[in-house]
């Protein structure tokens, strides 16, 4: 073998190797979910309909999380985290518990305070029946916790499609589908 045709093997292995990594780590679709009619309950102790954290005007973005996960949630949570700030100011976080049982009020606002969630991110839990409505709704309902994907929703308004995000995301990719979803 020539150094000539070695070097080109190696040009073609580097752009074959740049090319995966220029592959999205996620599926972004567009989906249609009525809001589910449920109240929840957020780390205050307080009741919250969903349709008022969810179908207030401006943009909101929501993921599906508890915090024992191992895995998936950290990483969502984090990217949500590293996000919150670049985000405009009338977006509305939200994130919700899987694990009702577990994640009490008291849980998740210790786990808000871990990622210094700013005062528009909620943190919402609920009973068993209410919080499998609200995956089921968009699609994220699994029998057991531990078998959930890594899902983020973003939505510019109330009556518009929700941007859904399947996979890994990080706040860079947030930030990039904020814009991108502010720019319609």
């Amino acid at each position: 073998m020539t150094w000539r045709s070695i070097r080109s093997i190696s040009a073609l292995l580097l752009l074959g190797a740049a090319a995966l990594q220029a592959q999205p780590r996620y599926v972004r679709s567009e989906v249609r979910v009525p809001t589910p009619a449920v109240t929840l309950i957020d780390s205050r102790g307080e009741r919250v309909p969903l349709a008022a954290a969810l179908d207030a005007p401006g943009p909101v973005v929501l993921q599906f999380i508890f915090t024992t996960c191992p895995a998936v949630c950290p990483m969502l949570s984090g990217s949500l985290a590293g996000a919150q700030g670049e985000m405009g100011e009338k977006t509305r976080l939200v994130s919700i518990s899987i694990d009702p049982e577990y994640d009490t009020p008291a849980r998740l606002r210790e786990y808000a305070r871990r990622l210094k969630a700013g005062p528009r991110w909620r943190f919402l839990t609920g009973d068993r029946d209410g919080v499998a409505a609200v995956q089921k709704a968009f699609g994220a309902w699994r029998p057991n916790k531990m078998s959930h994907e890594p899902l983020t929703f973003l939505r510019a308004a109330p009556g518009e499609p929700w941007v859904r995000l399947a996979g890994p995301v990080t706040a860079a990719d947030l930030i990039a589908e904020y814009r991108r979803l502010a720019g319609r």
